[in-house]
């Protein structure tokens, strides 16, 4: 009895963090030509609410009448899932940080749609299937017509009050920066890798500049756009480190 209590309990959590695990390989699969977008809404909402379905439908129907229970007991798959990415680098904590109140909520209103299903009086199995693979067939729809989030524009500035002439040296070329000068603590808290410095070869439109960080990242920069003293625009490629310097 005690055995089947404990296979239960590791059927309600395996079974959706199994299927959010296949899901997520799913849709970071690079070779499909874009026909599955990680970052997609499909997979930002319909994941988790699928997930805290799956948890609910394949729990006792005790625990399913009971509303926190259909609420809680899906965070449970949620956070084993993140856990999972993190240990196998999938994916980097403070993302993981980031997107949690975003899988937790939909992961609930899943449980709570679980919990119906289960406590109908009819077998449905067959809607629980066809729930899981839904998100196989919104994607592609989703994707078609342009649901999927697209990439927005943010500017900043600075405010500096010194000669155009002392500022721009810095500008263009940055000089080595040591471990003691960085003072990002939040970047450093957050394992961001710790930028060294910055050459670039020439100035003018067409040179090419590569910004160098810790642990091998270099971003490689061609400018676009010169203006001496007033405006230099580039486009960036990250690439890790290719040769030994």
């Amino acid at each position: 009895m005690e055995n089947k209590k404990i296979i239960n309990g590791l059927k309600i959590i395996a079974i959706p963090v199994a299927y959010a695990l296949i899901i997520r390989f799913v849709f970071g699969v690079k070779d499909w030509e874009g026909a599955f977008k990680m970052m997609s809404v499909t997979f930002l909402f319909l994941l988790p609410c699928i997930v805290g379905a799956l948890t609910v439908y394949f729990s006792r129907s005790q625990s399913a009448r009971k509303l926190v229970y259909r609420v809680f007991a899906p965070w449970i798959p949620v956070l084993v899932f993140f856990l999972i990415t993190f240990l196998l680098a999938i994916e980097g904590w403070p993302c993981l940080v980031m997107i949690l109140p975003v899988f937790l909520i939909p992961a609930s209103l899943g449980g709570i749609l679980g919990g119906y299903l289960k406590l109908k009086k009819r077998n449905n199995n067959v809607q629980v299937s066809l729930l899981a693979l839904l998100p196989l067939v919104v994607s592609p729809i989703e994707n078609a017509v342009g649901i999927a989030p697209k990439p927005y524009k943010a500017y900043t500035y600075i405010d500096i009050h010194a000669p155009a002439n002392k500022i721009w040296p810095q500008v263009t070329r940055v000089s080595e920066i040591s471990a003691m000068e960085d003072r990002g603590r939040l970047t450093r808290f957050l394992g961001f890798p710790r930028p060294i410095k910055a050459e670039l070869n020439h100035e003018g439109v067409g040179a090419y500049r590569e910004a160098i960080f810790e642990n091998g990242l270099v971003f490689h920069e061609t400018v676009t756009e010169y203006e001496k003293e007033k405006r230099m625009s580039f486009s960036i490629k990250a690439l890790p480190q290719q040769n030994d310097k």
